[in-house]
């Protein structure tokens, strides 16, 4: 428990403890994400290489929705919010489409595509 509530006095040794042992928890999760993260854009380059070698376009919006749906049910079972879930996979696949983009572009001009 807390000596002061202006959150700059003296907090007790437990509470310190604890607020310890949950930020070590909340980095391992970031560090966690930001692998799994890597892991799909490694994936989602591949996507874009093949994507260009055939010619087929940087989005695909039927998939991108049922992502979307598929992301927002997963969201809802986890107790998480589905609107956040959403917002978040909607940057991603910007992103990816933006690779996507780039990986084309650097193939219509007979350059190498750059690697992420």
């Amino acid at each position: 428990m807390t000596t002061s509530n202006t959150g700059t006095g003296d907090v007790d040794a437990a509470v310190r403890e604890e607020l310890a042992r949950l930020r070590d928890s909340i980095d391992n999760i970031d560090a966690a994400v930001v692998h799994m993260l890597a892991e799909r854009f490694k994936c989602t380059q591949q996507v874009g290489h093949l994507k260009a070698r055939h010619q087929l376009p940087p989005a695909d919006p039927t998939r991108e929705a049922r992502q979307i749906e598929r992301l927002r049910a997963l969201a809802e079972s986890a107790k998480l919010d589905p609107a956040f879930a959403e917002k978040f996979l909607n940057f991603i696949i910007a992103e990816v489409i933006r690779h996507h983009e780039r990986i084309a572009e650097d193939s219509g001009n007979g350059r190498a595509p750059e690697a992420d």
